[in-house]
């Protein structure tokens, strides 16, 4: 293979794996000059690759979509990781049905060499899908879409519906996507709330590109978990309540962290926080949360609320009780 084929293909890879790549950098990695990147560009141009060229200072390089799918160069761990996602992805219930995720399947692993081919079934035979069930439809369009802008950090549009049907248009910097449960979600940073937002992806309707890269925002890995298992677990409840705590809102957000999502100021010192599960004790276990010394009211629904008083009522009589005679 030809230095000049070798540096085209290099070119190619570094194009495949960012959206947007500054000349002058194009040219420090494959060790050019950026005249010798224009002419390369050209060359991909030339086998059908759509390369789109920006001119000035930021200006740089970006591959584009095309009118048809032109080869993909992957790594061998890129071929392994693409393949398993795909056995993965074909049990899940991506609207279309599993069968165009098999004949991609079936494509890439024609073409797997037999020793990747062994590592794809044995890494694949240790993966457990979660079970979808009769989860939402998620669009596989939709969900590249984010996974690429995430990538890229990139700004992006979302025509969202929440779950009062409200449809909204929100401005957002993607972070990561996750699968909790029967759904994924983005977890995003929301330019107009100014803090950060868990969309769950089946009520995101279209995703539009701005081009405008952003730089990533510090959050850990155990926050990212945390607010992903928050969105997770809101949804309807079987017991559903609300506590008014003697605490202001901003002291109520600094205490409970995400889990303060959903609570509104009631009045200047006290907080209106929901809550709910699927009997009164998953309800109780968060009350027991609100801090030591703080008082607080709570609309607790009948006949839940008899049973959680006569529940109460016996643990006092206990405490108050002399303990048990030790065992001989």
């Amino acid at each position: 293979m030809s230095d000049t084929t070798t540096r085209a293909l290099a070119l190619l890879n570094l194009l495949q794996t960012h959206r947007h790549w500054p000349g002058t950098e194009l040219a420090m990695r494959l060790g050019v000059t950026e005249r010798t990147v224009r002419r390369d560009v050209d060359r991909l141009r030339d086998l059908g690759y759509r390369v789109e060229s920006t001119p000035g200072v930021a200006g740089g390089y970006r591959l584009e979509a095309g009118s048809a799918v032109p080869p993909l160069l992957l790594t061998d761990d890129e071929a392994v990781t693409m393949a398993i996602g795909l056995r993965v992805a074909a049990t899940q219930q991506l609207v279309g049905g599993p069968e165009v995720t098999l004949t991609a399947l079936a494509k890439l692993e024609q073409v797997l060499p037999s020793d990747l081919r062994r590592r794809v079934n044995a890494l694949a035979a240790s993966v457990h899908p979660a079970q979808i069930g009769n989860a939402p439809a998620v669009s596989p369009v939709v969900l590249g879409e984010l996974a690429l802008a995430s990538r890229d950090r990139e700004r992006v549009r979302l025509r969202y519906t929440d779950r009062h049907d409200v449809e909204s248009v929100r401005r957002v910097e993607p972070h990561s996507l996750s699968s909790a449960g029967r759904n994924w979600y983005l977890l995003c940073w929301d330019l107009d709330r100014d803090d950060w937002r868990t969309f769950r992806v089946d009520r995101i309707e279209s995703v539009e590109h701005t081009r405008v890269l952003f730089d990533p925002r510090d959050i850990s890995e155990e926050e990212v978990a945390e607010r992903v298992l928050l969105a997770s677990s809101w949804s309807p409840q079987k017991l559903e309540a609300d506590v008014v705590m003697d605490l202001p809102l901003d002291q109520m957000d600094q205490y409970f962290g995400v889990w303060a999502q959903g609570a509104t100021a009631h009045d200047e010192t006290h907080t209106r926080w929901p809550i709910g599960g699927s009997d009164w004790r998953e309800t109780l276990y968060g009350m027991l949360w609100i801090p030591a010394g703080i008082e607080y009211t709570t609309d607790f629904p009948e006949p839940y609320r008899a049973e959680l008083r006569e529940s109460l009522e016996r643990a006092l009589r206990a405490l108050d009780a002399p303990p048990p005679a030790a065992r001989r």
